[in-house]
């Protein structure tokens, strides 16, 4: 995958996209990722490919500051759509390299991302560098099952499937080990189709 490819692949999306991810199983496990997340007055929070804005229907709006970027064109104008009678500002910017300051945000939050950009471990890197210290990363998305590796038929699969823009075979272990030190992990919970689909937050601690 490459943010090029990406780019034409989510614009094809962009008109379904909605129907396919966030109906059914999607739209109740998003509600399960966002049940207990407190947002406080104030709160600085970026969704990070926030696509349609999906995940943006299930959070407050009032009294948090939100920013939302993605790199496709076609999946923000969807998004600015839906929220146009709100405070919400729409970025169109590269997750790899987030346009914003050191400990800029209170939340920052990656649904079915790092799944789908090039280079998520710079992703995450860049997550968690504009995160404030002891704030939180929410992630929901598709990872290797824990103390498991891709099955024969995912692995001859995993290279064509990459071609709709998503890649089955990333391990979040292997993700999130160069950032131990300063990124501690206080849940991770699998979420939908058998553990396929986690929900994981973590708090930016880099004095632990």
């Amino acid at each position: 995958m490459n943010s090029r490819w990406n780019q034409m692949i989510y614009k094809a999306w962009s008109p379904f996209y909605d129907q396919f991810f966030n109906k059914g199983i999607f739209s109740k496990a998003r509600k399960e990722v966002f049940q207990d997340i407190e947002f406080s007055q104030g709160d600085r929070v970026l969704f990070v490919g926030c696509g349609t804005g999906a995940d943006l229907e299930y959070i407050p709006h009032r009294d948090i500051a939100i920013a939302a970027i993605d790199f496709s064109d076609d999946m923000l104008r969807k998004a600015k759509e839906k929220f146009n009678d709100t405070d919400i500002v729409f970025l169109r910017m590269d997750a790899q390299e987030l346009a914003f300051p050191d400990d800029t945000y209170d939340i920052v939050i990656a649904s079915l991302l790092l799944s789908v950009v090039p280079n998520p471990q710079k992703c995450m890197e860049e997550m968690i560098r504009v995160v404030k210290e002891q704030g939180k990363i929410v992630i929901f998305d598709k990872f290797v099952p824990r103390n498991e590796e891709l099955s024969f038929f995912k692995k001859a699969a995993r290279p064509f499937i990459s071609l709709l823009g998503t890649d089955i075979g990333v391990k979040f272990e292997s993700l999130s080990r160069p950032f131990s030190k300063k990124f501690s992990i206080q849940t991770d919970s699998p979420i939908m189709l058998n553990g396929m689909y986690r929900k994981i937050i973590g708090i930016k601690d880099s004095k632990r």
